[in-house]
């Protein structure tokens, strides 16, 4: 697969295993059509793949905005049938974002609005730079979202508020997003993909299967299909039969730092 994509940047640095997949549209504040989605779909399942990739920071380039919404031009466009068939293709995508096994940091740098809000939420940690909003205005459209976004922002902020916001179409600016749960963090923009790599970086620090079993027990919450707490117990035994599991024991009796294989 190629790891040039028109509408994004994809930058591996093999020596920490991060890769920087960037929204690569400033002229249209990055906003998602379908070719874009296609991209992301396309360099995620890229990532997955490749093991030198360890975990993925995601953002957007420019100072205005992350995603500052869909292309409505070409939403225009679609009819029923088209419809139906791009928001199934768009929530196919950014649900292959949040079930990676690898963590993915949104570093969220100015608007992240419909499609843009929707595709944070699908990030496993969202860092917000302290000009950016949120929101979901599709009700202005006379739209709802499509990506998952009635489904993600009632996982992250509750029931009440996301109707709120849904039906209000109400922008969030950072430190509220931060109050409300939608963001873990919230720093200065010249700070912004700094930060979100130190706490990637952290993170990788721990045991890959762990971190991966980690996030598959709480998305296992989320999905009718799957019982969470069944989830929880068969990864926590997996655990036991890892590499991991014996370096990061001894590791810790013989007081030294862990170097984990992921295996």
């Amino acid at each position: 697969m190629p790891t040039t994509f028109a509408n994004l940047l994809y930058d591996l640095d093999a020596a920490s295993g991060i890769l920087t997949i960037t929204l690569n549209r400033p002229d249209k504040l990055n906003a998602l059509n379908a070719a874009t989605i296609e991209d992301i779909g396309n360099a995620f399942q890229q990532a997955l793949q490749d093991e030198q990739v360890r975990g993925i920071l995601l953002t957007g380039s420019g100072e205005k905005a992350f995603v500052a919404g869909a292309d409505i031009a070409e939403l225009a466009r679609l009819d029923v049938m088209a419809a139906r068939k791009a928001a199934e293709r768009g929530q196919e995508i950014f649900c292959r974002i949040e079930e990676s096994p690898k963590p993915v940091v949104a570093a969220v740098n100015g608007f992240a609005l419909g499609g843009g809000c929707e595709l944070a939420m699908a990030c496993h940690i969202r860092v917000a730079s302290d000009n950016a909003r949120f929101g979901q205005p599709e009700v202005n459209l006379g739209l709802i979202p499509g990506y998952g976004g009635t489904q993600r922002l009632a996982q992250l902020v509750g029931k009440g508020k996301a109707i709120e916001l849904l039906l209000t179409a109400d922008m969030v600016k950072a430190e509220e997003a931060l109050r409300l749960g939608l963001v873990t963090h919230v720093v200065p923009q010249a700070e912004l993909l700094d930060f979100s790599r130190q706490l990637l970086a952290r993170i990788l620090g721990k045991a890959p299967l762990a971190v991966a079993l980690c996030l598959d027990s709480v998305n296992a919450y989320y999905d009718q299909q799957r019982h969470g707490y069944q989830t929880e117990a068969q990864g926590f035994a997996r655990c036991f039969a890892s590499d991991d599991f014996k370096e990061g024991t001894a590791a810790f009796l013989e007081k030294r730092p862990a170097a984990f294989t992921g295996n």
